[in-house]
């Protein structure tokens, strides 16, 4: 599998202290994006699955420090990635079932197939819709654009509850 980079101690991308994989490859190419590098299928690191996620792991318990791990892109959700992104999900969440997962997607949840919903019952926070310059706005938590939503299973955010 491809990914395009690995941030250790991100305190950006979700709450508290996070380690953050991009995943490579994005079929949306949206105007304006923050990562245009992870565009490419063909970029990135190349890595077998296995050996990623005992680097992930490895990193979300390094030093004692308590970690979230988030997912961004390029796009996990595309057909190219999603099987890799949920299979990495699942092995972060067994080992540590009690931190929050929070992954972006330029899909919008209503307009997904049925194999990519499947992400709600296994992140904790899903960051859904492309990003549209015209909407930017840096004030908005976890959020590029206005069109983004922040959702979660059985909770509700931006007025919208998934799943619950």
């Amino acid at each position: 599998m491809r990914y395009a980079g690995i941030k250790y101690n991100d305190i950006v991308n979700g709450d508290g202290v996070c380690v953050s994989l991009w995943m490579q490859g994005c079929p949306h190419r949206c105007k304006g994006c923050h990562n245009p590098e992870t565009w490419s299928f063909d970029g990135g690191i190349e890595i077998p699955r296995w050996k990623l996620i005992s680097d992930i792991i490895e990193a979300i318990k390094k030093n004692n420090v308590k970690r979230n791990f988030s997912i961004l892109g390029g796009e996990p959700l595309c057909p190219e990635n999603l099987e890799h992104t949920i299979y990495i999900i699942n092995a972060v969440k067994k080992e540590f079932p009690d931190i929050k997962i929070y992954l972006w997607t330029g899909y919008i949840f209503e307009e997904m197939t049925e194999r990519q919903k499947t992400i709600i019952d296994i992140v904790d926070v899903l960051i859904d819709g492309p990003y549209i310059e015209s909407q930017r706005d840096l004030s908005l938590k976890f959020r590029g654009s206005r069109n983004q939503r922040v959702l979660t299973k059985g909770g509700y955010h931006n007025g919208r509850c998934i799943n619950g």
